[in-house]
C-alpha cells in the first residue's frame, strides 16, 4: 500500500510540474506583449530575456563541464548548431512573429511542434504515415485553418506574416528535437540544454549589439521587471519543470500535460491584454490540442 500510495503522489508531483512548466512557458507570448507595449521590438525583447537567463544557464554549463568529460570537437560543432536552429532561430522567429498575431494564435501554432517532426520524418527519412497520424494531423490543421481565418477577418495581412514567421519558428525547433535526440541520450538533456541556450544567448546579445544602440539596454524599471520575468518565470523555471516532470512520469505524460498550454494562453492573453474568447477561437484551439493529443497517445 504504501509503494503504491508513494507512486500515486509522485504521478502528482509530476503532473503539477509539467502543467506549471506549461503555463509559464506560454506565458512568455503574454510578456513579450506586454514589453512590446513599451514599443520595444523583438531584437531587443529577446536579447533582455537571454541576458538575464544567462547567468543561471551558465552557471550550470560550468557545474555541468566539470562533472563530465569534454566534449570532442564533432560534438562541440554539433551543439553549437542546435544552439542556433533550436534555440536562438526559433526563438528570434516567435518574437518577431509575436509582433504581428495574437498570443493565442501563436501558442496553437507552436503547440503544432510535434506534427512538424512527424513529417520531417516523412520527407527526410522516408517513414510511412500511418492512418491514426493522418486523422490526427488532419484534426489539428483544421483547427489552425479555423483560428487564422478568424484572425485574418480581425487584423489583415500581418497575420499572414506573423504566422508565417511562428511557423517557421516551429519548423526550427523541430529540427532541432530531430537533430538533438541522439546527443540528449549520450551527453544528457541537462548539459545540452544548458550548453544550447549559452550559445543561443550569446548570437541574441551579439545580435542586438550590431543592430541597435548599446544605450536601449536602459530602461525603465516596469521594462526590466517584465524582461526578469520573460527570462527565469518564462524561460529558465519551464526548462527545469519540464525536465523533473519527465524524470517522475515520463515523456509521453508530461507531453500530455502540456497541452493545457494553449488553453492557458488564451485565458492569460483574455486576462492581461484584452485579447477577446471567441467560439471560434475555441473551436479551433480544441481542434488542435485533440489532434495533437491523437498523436502523443500514439
Amino acid at each position: 500500500m504504501q509503494s503504491v500510495h508513494l507512486d500515486r503522489n509522485n504521478q502528482l508531483i509530476g503532473l503539477s510540474l509539467a502543467i506549471a512548466g506549461a503555463i509559464l512557458f506560454s506565458a512568455k507570448a503574454i510578456v513579450a506583449k506586454l514589453l512590446y507595449g513599451y514599443r520595444l521590438d523583438a531584437v531587443t525583447v529577446i536579447a533582455f530575456r537571454m541576458l538575464f537567463s544567462l547567468p543561471i544557464f551558465a552557471a550550470i554549463a560550468w557545474w555541468q563541464s566539470r562533472k563530465h568529460p569534454p566534449l570532442s570537437a564533432p560534438d562541440r560543432w554539433r551543439l553549437f548548431g542546435l544552439g542556433l536552429v533550436g534555440y536562438y532561430l526559433s526563438s528570434f522567429l516567435d518574437f518577431l512573429g509575436l509582433q504581428y498575431i495574437s498570443a493565442g494564435l501563436e501558442r496553437l501554432i507552436l503547440f503544432l511542434t510535434p506534427s512538424f517532426v512527424l513529417l520531417i520524418h516523412v520527407w527526410w527519412f522516408k517513414r510511412q504515415i500511418r492512418p491514426i497520424e493522418y486523422l490526427s494531423l488532419g484534426i489539428a490543421y483544421a483547427g489552425i485553418v479555423l483560428v487564422f481565418m478568424h484572425d485574418l477577418s480581425f487584423h489583415g495581412q500581418q497575420v499572414v506574416l506573423g504566422a508565417g514567421l511562428v511557423l517557421g519558428s516551429a519548423i526550427a525547433y523541430a529540427s532541432y528535437l530531430i537533430q538533438s535526440g541522439e546527443m540528449v541520450a549520450r551527453i544528457g538533456s541537462l548539459r545540452l540544454v544548458s550548453y544550447a541556450m549559452c550559445i543561443s544567448s550569446a548570437a541574441c546579445i551579439l545580435q542586438f549589439l550590431l543592430l541597435r544602440p548599446v544605450d536601449l539596454l536602459i530602461q525603465t524599471w516596469p521594462v526590466l521587471s517584465l524582461s526578469l520575468v520573460n527570462a527565469i518565470a518564462c524561460t529558465v523555471f519551464p526548462v527545469f519543470l519540464t525536465m523533473f516532470a519527465v524524470q517522475k512520469i515520463g515523456a509521453p505524460k508530461s507531453s500530455q500535460a502540456g497541452m493545457i498550454g494553449p488553453v492557458s494562453t488564451l485565458i492569460l492573453g483574455y486576462i492581461f491584454l484584452n485579447e477577446v474568447i471567441t467560439i471560434w477561437q475555441f473551436a479551433g484551439a480544441s481542434l488542435v490540442i485533440f489532434g495533437m493529443y491523437l498523436l502523443s497517445r500514439k
